[in-house]
């Protein structure tokens, strides 16, 4: 079946669309979860099962098609071998393991965090040791947010839909990330976070659209980079405790988001 293929400019575009709805996303994530006809309870259990689906049936996927790439790209230069062939999920795991490791500073630090601004007196209790924790939190997601749309033109490029679909699967994600740097962060992160997270969704479409991704293997290392450190993410915020959650919303979101992507993949082929 015929499947609409945007040319460049318009995939640029495009994608300026959906980081936009990104953005926007990230700024409104505080009142979205106060919705009162949308409690949270529900709502992070819909997103939790919608992420997961995303994973098994998109992300994963999507990290040995580019193993598959890397080997057709370095074929003609080295001989594959098996552990050549681990590659690409390698940095899938280095990316998981370093924001493992950077949820682990939070958890021990970032609590610390929790001195109102107007209180007088030095810092004390190691706050400025929280400070350079959040810094290096809050950059790593910078970085995650400009991977996300530095590579979301040629998603769009390989499938509108599918480009569609990533845009969801995000935003919700946003959604519920927001709201553990807030509970790590309190008083910072309020300050000036999610406008700092905004913008670098913002810087990486504007680097994708000066500097467009024309390398095979390094969309696929980025994709893979960017692909361990959202299984971190969505497992650790998504997959919803036995406390606050509900299993039927989150099968609700694991079968929709599971159709829709059967559904697309139909149409794309």
């Amino acid at each position: 079946m015929g499947t609409f293929e945007p040319s460049t400019t318009a995939s640029v575009w495009i994608a300026a669309a959906l980081t936009a709805v990104l953005a926007g996303l990230h700024l409104a994530a505080p009142h979205i979860r106060k919705l009162p006809f949308v409690p949270e309870r529900y709502m992070g259990s819909f997103a939790g099962g919608l992420a997961v689906a995303y994973v098994f049936l998109h992300l994963l996927p999507e990290i040995a098609a580019g193993n598959e790439a890397i080997g057709d790209a370095l074929s003609d230069v080295l001989e594959p071998t098996p552990l050549l062939e681990l590659g690409i999920f390698l940095i899938a795991l280095a990316g998981f393991t370093a924001f493992y490791g950077l949820e682990r500073l939070a958890t021990t630090h970032g609590a610390r965090d929790t001195t109102p601004a107007s209180t007088a007196g030095p810092p004390r209790g190691g706050a400025v040791e929280s400070a350079g924790v959040y810094w290096l939190h809050l950059g790593s997601f910078m970085v995650y947010n400009v991977l996300i749309t530095y590579t979301m033109v040629l998603r769009v490029r390989t499938g509108l839909l599918f480009a569609v679909l990533f845009t969801v699967a995000m935003g919700l994600h946003f959604v519920l990330t927001d709201r553990g740097l807030k509970e790590h962060y309190p008083h910072r992160f309020r300050a000036h976070g999610r406008l700092l997270l905004a913008a670098a969704l913002v810087a990486g479409w504007v680097l994708a659209a000066i500097f467009a991704p024309t390398s095979t293997l390094l969309v696929a290392l980025l994709t893979a980079l960017l692909g361990g450190s959202v299984l971190l993410n969505v497992f650790k915020e998504e997959v919803p405790t036995n406390r606050s959650s509900s299993f039927a919303w989150f099968s609700i979101g694991l079968v929709l988001y599971s159709v829709l992507l059967a559904v697309i993949t139909g149409i794309e082929e």
